[in-house]
């Protein structure tokens, strides 16, 4: 691999996962943040000290100007592009249905839905082979078990979001394919990383552990080599699906 890789929500979790173990398969990787730049520039450290080449780039999800500077900027330094992978995520707390709060969910839909929408866009703009004169590319948008199974009571409204962008990635495959892009996605189950810090993260996976055939919770590693998986040539014919790394944990 010689092009460059943008991964959003890099600096923790599984974006962080994703950005080093791309950059070891010799992707130059854009390392998207938005409040952890502390945790980015870690995550471009480590890959610089392990020889590879990557920058931290702010943007805020829900902000189409920053989305599009982003992207700029990782043409000025990264070069070429030809990959993205869509993981910048948002919770949006935890509330019952009686509780529903139309603005909050609006910048749920924002920064889940939106903003891999922009992102892709900035992405097909580059990578397409008949209209930008790019060399094709892959597009891995990261979704959510929840998407199939609502996920609990009180995130629900997360859950929609994660509906909505496997509708994308089946319908952005079929758009795409004939300019030379492949789109796939993941659906992650239970995973230990910092996006349920707020809400018991560790009796969650101590309640959840028992139940998962493979017997055990899942690490962003377990994601990320999926991820890079599908960005790679090894995955040629691999398009408009989205693999469960779940455990067989439904």
């Amino acid at each position: 691999m010689t092009k460059a890789l943008i991964v959003t929500g890099a600096s923790r979790g599984i974006g962080a996962a994703t950005a080093r173990l791309a950059a070891r398969e010799g992707w130059r990787v854009g390392v998207n943040y938005n409040s952890h730049a502390d945790e980015a520039e870690a995550v471009v450290a480590t890959i610089r000290g392990d020889g590879g080449t990557a920058v931290a780039l702010r943007a805020d999800m829900s902000d189409e100007a920053q989305i599009v500077a982003m992207f700029e900027r990782c043409d000025r330094e990264l070069g070429a592009l030809g990959g993205l992978v869509n993981n910048a995520g948002y919770l949006g707390g935890e509330h019952r249905i009686e509780d529903f709060d139309a603005a909050r969910m609006r910048r749920l839909w924002d920064v889940n839905v939106v903003a891999y929408f922009i992102c892709a866009r900035e992405a097909v703009r580059r990578m397409s082979t008949e209209r930008g004169g790019g060399g094709g590319g892959a597009i891995v948008n990261v979704s959510s078990m929840s998407a199939d199974n609502g996920g609990i009571g009180p995130r629900v409204h997360y859950a929609t979001t994660n509906g909505a962008r496997n509708t994308f990635t089946y319908g952005l495959a079929k758009q795409v394919g004939p300019l030379g892009i492949r789109v796939a996605g993941v659906m992650p189950g239970v995973i230990d990383t910092h996006f349920n810090d707020d809400f018991d993260n560790a009796g969650r996976n101590e309640r959840l552990g028992p139940l998962i055939p493979v017997g055990r919770v899942g690490v962003g590693e377990d994601v990320a080599r999926a991820i890079v998986w599908l960005l790679s040539p090894a995955a040629g014919y691999v398009s408009g699906t989205l693999i469960k790394v779940n455990g067989g944990f439904f």
